[in-house]
């Protein structure tokens, strides 16, 4: 069992080296768009599925309550969490529509879509990425392994250099972090 743990870890190091080696200019483009558009008053809306989901749910909670620093509340919204919306919407339409019918209903131009996908092609992330696009939002991308098809969607999409589902979720997280990082240093 040791072993397992040290093989855990040592893959989870592997893939933050390179991570740092090979993203650190594409997450600094995301910290500028989501710090700006929370400075121009616009709001960050965020969305995935399972794990990605529970990510996009984390990340809006650390935007409306707090990451580390006492400030007011920032609007984050996560798509993930109405289970009355996805349940109707689900039904009536289809899951594939359960994210970009909230688009629809909650965004604005100038307004911030994260998308989390660790494939790139969550029928459901991709729609909702589109739709916002065409509103006139921004729009970032959260992938893994070749990224997928979200880079046609996203004016940034953070491929996390692996195809391992939980380091890429790892990734994510970490990277949601440091764009709350990045918005909290903002707002001092």
């Amino acid at each position: 069992m040791m072993t397992m743990i040290q093989n855990e870890m040592l893959s989870h190091q592997a893939v933050i080296e390179k991570t740092i080696q090979s993203l650190q200019n594409h997450i600094y483009t995301a910290c500028i768009i989501a710090t700006e558009t929370l400075k121009n008053g616009n709001k960050i809306l965020l969305c995935g599925n399972g794990g990605s989901a529970a990510d996009a749910q984390h990340i809006a909670a650390e935007l409306s309550g707090r990451y580390k620093t006492e400030r007011r509340g920032l609007a984050g919204i996560a798509l993930t969490t109405d289970t009355s919306v996805l349940t109707a919407v689900g039904n009536d339409f289809g899951f594939e529509r359960i994210f970009d019918r909230q688009v629809e209903a909650l965004a604005r131009e100038g307004d911030l879509l994260i998308g989390f996908s660790t494939s790139g092609h969550s029928k459901n992330v991709i729609r909702a990425l589109s739709l916002a696009r065409n509103m006139g939002c921004k729009t970032i991308g959260l992938s893994g392994r070749d990224g997928g098809v979200m880079d046609e969607f996203c004016d940034i999409n953070i491929v996390v250099p692996s195809n391992d589902t939980p380091r890429i979720q790892e990734m994510h997280i970490m990277i949601g972090h440091i764009i709350c990082q990045a918005i909290d240093d903002s707002w001092k």
